[in-house]
């Protein structure tokens, strides 16, 4: 399913925010543009370029164009920056950003080096309202829904760096739950992969989810290869409830169901916590899980930085639990601890720099999408 085109009226006189659109949207609206300023259709394309593929900070940075339609440009659009707030860098190259938006929020993004490949992690809301037992994010209560320039913005401010940060894989696996404001992260899947924005790969951009199961559908609706990473976290229906309150809305077996539907391979996320989900029978009843999806398996070591109360388990006690679930035939990766001696827990950074926040009631929100 391609992102619906946009009814864009372009009789309003204030600015359009040019980067909120999908490829095809804005090179209409910037065609219509040039057209009406007098200026060749071709000039529609070299100002695209330089919103995602070749980013400049401003149209008056756009200096293959005359000085006269820049400032023309800059009358009728906007291409809002995020602005750098704090940057962290851990030992192992892992760095984390803090992001300001226009409304005093704040947003983390995360760029994971590793041999030839950087991964970013992004954020899709600021807060988040599924209250995961474990999760620095869900604590701080949801606040709002990001916009696709505000999404996708953070791997076009990380190419505005210098020396550029350019990413060749992402995950939504950053602040919020994307399958919950997939009215934006839609068209941000296509700016990501069009080769004409940001030219990422289909298969190396993963959404990650608690089982939002229409956003599942809606995911699985798309002809691009996506993939899909489902945040389980534990093996029953009464144990999962006790840690991720969604379990209610989306039981585990309507995930596994819409997991097995899933025409790609799903990827189980599974944090581990000492002495509540990694016993030698979790690791049973999970691998039965993952063989009915035919799903690949990440255990995660639980970041100490946003633990809330949680004891991370021990790695030779993770080391033990993937063993026995390979010996099920289960395909297993345990992740690597990244930035332990930064703020890299999702949603860490921002709370030590902004305290909590009183959460916006979600039920009486309405901008809180799903599909």
């Amino acid at each position: 399913m391609i992102a619906t085109p946009l009814q864009i009226d372009t009789s309003v006189s204030e600015p359009l925010n040019v980067l909120d659109l999908t490829p095809d949207d804005a090179l209409l609206v910037l065609a219509e543009f040039m057209a009406g300023a007098g200026e060749a259709r071709y000039r529609a394309a070299q100002v695209f370029a330089r919103l995602w593929e070749r980013p400049v900070h401003s149209f008056d940075d756009m200096t293959e164009l005359p000085k006269g339609l820049r400032a023309q440009l800059a009358d009728r659009f906007t291409m809002p920056r995020l602005a750098l707030q704090e940057r962290q860098r851990s030992s192992d190259g892992t760095e984390k950003f803090l992001f300001r938006l226009h409304d005093g929020q704040s947003i983390e993004t995360v760029a994971i080096p590793e041999g030839n490949r950087l991964t970013l992690c992004i954020s899709s809301q600021a807060g988040c309202a599924l209250q995961c037992a474990f999760c620095a994010t869900g604590a701080m209560g949801f606040q709002r829904n990001l916009t696709p320039s505000e999404i996708a913005g953070q791997v076009r401010e990380l190419r505005l760096l210098d020396p550029p940060l350019l990413a060749t894989n992402i995950v939504f696996m950053g602040m919020g739950e994307p399958l919950m404001n997939w009215k934006a992260v839609d068209p941000v899947l296509t700016l990501l992969n069009d080769p004409r924005a940001l030219g990422i790969g289909a298969r190396h951009i993963t959404v990650s989810t608690v089982g939002v199961l229409p956003g599942i559908e809606a995911l699985a609706a798309r002809k691009e290869q996506f993939r899909l990473a489902i945040s389980i976290h534990a093996p029953s229906d009464a144990l999962r409830r006790s840690l991720m309150p969604v379990n209610v809305k989306y039981p585990l077996a309507d995930v596994m169901q819409a997991a097995a539907a899933f025409d790609r391979r799903v990827t189980f996320e599974y944090v581990m916590l000492d002495g509540v989900n990694d016993q030698p029978e979790h690791a049973a009843m999970l691998s039965t899980l993952a063989r009915e999806c035919r799903a690949f398996v990440n255990l995660i070591p639980l970041h100490p930085g946003g633990s809330l109360g949680f004891t991370p388990t021990p790695g030779p006690k993770i080391a033990a639990f993937a063993r026995a679930m390979r010996a099920r035939g289960v395909e297993v990766a345990v992740r690597k601890s990244r930035g332990l001696d930064i703020a890299a827990a999702c949603g860490q950074l921002r709370t030590e720099r902004l305290g909590r926040r009183l959460p916006v009631v979600t039920e009486q929100h309405d901008d809180v999408h799903v599909p």
